[in-house]
């Protein structure tokens, strides 16, 4: 956690955003792994733990605009918990090392949400993502489930992401930590690969790093010899002489920032001639897009300076053919790299998507999207100093796509389908970093880098 100052002065921000109304933060509760008291590992809501820290199940927050009343809810331990749990501090205690004024049991909240309701103001809350937060937050302001999201604050969604996107020293400083954790994963998992071990083996490993240095992964870890399946978590491969695995994976700071990088290597510990073509086309698309970030460009400029290096490396390849704007605007680039280059990075993963492009459409309120200008559609994402977000180029060959093109008649003349045939079970090739954008370009977070060069990636591969 941050100082009390901080997540005041957040909350306080957020006040001055939304201007009336009170802002309901539900936190989230314990979910069942299979019986009530053997539970998920618990995972905060990320815009909770923005405004009120803590990542303690069971908890809310409400935030009256007007008054500036602060009131932060939970139930104390009783006997009964603290001989499960041990002793634990009070709400009251919570409360106060957030710089909250007032704290209540759980039970008050329906009550206090249900006045304002009667008065007329509104209440301001996100859609919830968590089966156990969309009951919570229907029985709290009488919604059917059904009609949660179509009533949820656009204000109030806004308002969080503009504030989020823009990272202040205190969570670049736990993002670098948050690499660090990232770092021991990836090299892990390099020097145990070998040809013969299992896929899962690896994957233990590289989750048992983000847990050794800090709360656990930063979302289910994909590492698969079977790159070109952009979320593959099947680990139930064992690894093959002349294959590449490729490991896409982050690890969780205590405070609750996230990393998230890739790498994709030779089993055997050398590339071949032609995963090394491949592979030396992803890293120059990876350093190009580095290069080009800076702030007040567009995330489509950003994308664009590593599709356009990936379609300049497969013409030497003669994989496709005429000139990269043409080769472009055919849909080319998808077929081979059919993902975007970079997601925001923060307390989550692909940061503020729970509110995002990814979970509903923003066609009604376009043009406030675009003169928002953030994370919230990377279609209209203006990259400002303090964005933190991916640069993951990619190439794949994914045969029932390249099926698919082909079929349809799709860039013809533009890909070599003949020579594409070459590469049917090559795999895929993913390299990412996390960037920070800052007020004369952008640097990569981390003190040192995940070896990532062709020479780097053969002399640790293999090195347990």
């Amino acid at each position: 956690m941050f100082t009390a100052d901080i997540y005041s002065a957040r909350r306080a921000e957020l006040r001055r955003r939304i201007g009336k109304g009170i802002i309901l933060l539900p936190g989230n509760v314990e979910s069942p792994f299979n019986y009530p008291n053997n539970t998920f590992h618990f995972r905060q809501d990320s815009t909770f733990m923005y405004f009120f820290g803590h990542s303690v199940p069971a908890l809310a927050g409400v935030i009256d605009v007007e008054s500036g009343e602060e009131t932060l809810y939970g139930d104390d331990f009783t006997v009964e918990d603290i001989i499960w749990m041990g002793p634990q501090p009070t709400i009251r205690n919570f409360a106060d090392e957030v710089g909250v004024a007032q704290s209540k049991p759980m039970a008050k909240l329906q009550e206090d949400v249900r006045r304002a309701i009667s008065l007329g103001r509104e209440v301001h809350y996100l859609p919830p993502y968590r089966g156990e937060t969309i009951l919570m937050m229907s029985d709290l302001l009488g919604i059917q489930p059904s009609m949660l999201h179509a009533r949820k604050s656009w204000d109030l969604l806004f308002a969080v992401a503009q504030m989020c996107e823009c990272k202040g020293a205190e969570e670049i400083a736990a993002l670098e930590e948050a690499f660090e954790i990232g770092y021991q994963m990836h090299t892990a998992a390099m020097r145990n690969t070998r040809v013969g071990r299992t896929e899962h083996e690896v994957a233990g490993i590289v989750d048992g790093m983000a847990l050794r240095y800090g709360t656990g992964v930063s979302f289910t870890t994909i590492l698969s010899q079977h790159g070109e399946v952009l979320h593959n978590h099947d680990h139930s491969g064992t690894m093959q002489d002349g294959r590449l695995l490729l490991c896409d994976a982050g690890g969780e700071h205590l405070n609750g920032y996230v990393s998230d990088h890739t790498r994709t290597f030779p089993v055997n510990g050398k590339f071949t001639q032609k995963q090394k073509d491949i592979y030396n086309i992803v890293l120059a698309a990876h350093d190009a897009a580095a290069a080009a970030l800076r702030p007040n460009m567009m995330y489509t400029e950003y994308s664009d300076a590593a599709f356009r290096t990936l379609i300049e490396g497969l013409k030497a390849l003669d994989l496709v053919r005429g000139s990269v704007d043409d080769a472009i605007a055919a849909g080319a680039a998808y077929l081979f790299m059919p993902h975007g280059l970079g997601h925001g990075i923060g307390l989550d993963v692909h940061d503020c998507e729970n509110i995002g492009e990814r979970s509903f459409s923003f066609a009604e309120v376009e043009e406030r999207a675009k003169e928002a200008a953030c994370c919230i559609t990377r279609a209209w994402w203006r990259l400002q100093p303090g964005t933190v977000l991916s640069n993951e180029p990619g190439i794949y060959f994914v045969p029932d796509l390249i099926d698919k093109y082909k079929a349809e008649g799709k860039c013809q003349g533009i890909v070599n389908y003949d020579k594409l045939e070459e590469y049917r079970d090559f795999g895929g090739i993913r390299l990412e970093d996390d960037m920070i954008v800052t007020e004369t370009g952008s640097k990569q977070i981390g003190s040192k880098q995940i070896p990532i060069t062709v020479e780097d990636v053969e002399a640790m591969v293999g090195q347990e």
